[in-house]
């Protein structure tokens, strides 16, 4: 099972997609949510920034609460 990450800009606190950056990530069996954003965030370069995290049940939206980016979190088989 893979994880799928989108990264684009926000305008107006909506997702923009005038850039997109996405990244493919193995899950791993057992993996908790936490340790999961934890990694994701790692992969984006946002460790140690502080992030709102939405989860949707199919999607995990996360966005850094000082910059006008949203990263959504999706899986895939």
């Amino acid at each position: 099972m893979y994880i799928q990450v989108e990264l684009t800009d926000t305008f107006g606190g909506e997702s923009n997609y005038s850039w997109v950056k996405r990244y493919r990530l193995e899950h791993k069996p057992g993996e908790s949510s936490r340790a999961l954003m934890r990694r994701v965030k790692q992969t984006l370069g946002w460790s140690g920034i502080r992030c709102t995290v939405a989860n949707y049940g199919d999607l995990i939206d996360i966005r850094p609460t000082d910059a006008a980016l949203v990263a959504f979190v999706t899986w895939e088989e």
